[in-house]
């Protein structure tokens, strides 16, 4: 048990430190000190729960491509607490890789990003 909470905790440090990486990232705890959101423009793209064991990570996904990946992986379930026709909950437990993990917060950032008025966008268009 105690190897298994030391792979999540280092996943969930790769995870948090990529998010906080991306152009304008914020970190912050809305909904109490177990739940770290990240914005970008203040919008959610991120909303990490490292208390999990495993850690989940919550992401914005385009709702046909939200569908294919539920499908694919058993790691990708419909977003906890969210509206999950738009949200994925990602269970850290090893199933995705950490580029798969990490393409798939570029898409989350993406389309919040873009959804930024023009004048608040900090990324050219670029997918």
């Amino acid at each position: 048990m105690l190897a298994s909470g030391l792979v999540t905790i280092m996943r969930f440090d790769r995870v948090r430190d990529y998010l906080l990486s991306l152009p304008g990232a914020a970190e912050d705890f809305p909904f109490g000190p177990e739940l770290m959101v990240f914005r970008v423009g203040g919008k959610i793209f991120a909303i990490l729960a490292y208390e999990d064991v495993p850690a989940r990570v919550n992401l914005k996904c385009d709702p046909a491509r939200a569908v294919e990946l539920r499908e694919s992986f058993s790691a990708v379930i419909p977003g906890y607490h969210m509206n999950k026709k738009h949200w994925n909950t990602v269970v850290l437990d090893g199933e995705l890789s950490d580029r798969q993990v990490k393409e798939l917060a570029d898409h989350s950032y993406a389309l919040v990003e873009a959804s930024l008025p023009k004048s608040q966008r900090l990324r050219k268009a670029s997918s």
